[in-house]
């Protein structure tokens, strides 16, 4: 059973018990993202790294390794 249609049959329940309706699938990822976002700057404040720029630095690091290497870039 797809996410759509387990969605449709509790709407469907629901209405028939007069409860409200659950959220609809995928409205709370966005919020979702942003708290898991927040989460892991606060572990990282409290762990005295820094709070943002990880990925970017890391990513800038991995690829001037790669470039040193003269590792030839795929077609």
């Amino acid at each position: 059973m797809s996410i759509t249609q387990q969605y449709l049959l509790d709407s469907y329940r629901a209405r028939l018990h007069g409860e409200p309706e659950p959220p609809a699938p995928g409205r709370r990822d966005l919020g979702l993202a942003r708290e898991i976002r927040d989460h892991w700057r606060f572990r990282a404040v409290v762990a005295g790294r820094p709070a943002h720029g990880r990925l970017r630095r890391t990513l800038g690091r991995r690829l001037r390794t790669l470039a040193r290497r003269g590792r030839p870039r795929a077609l």
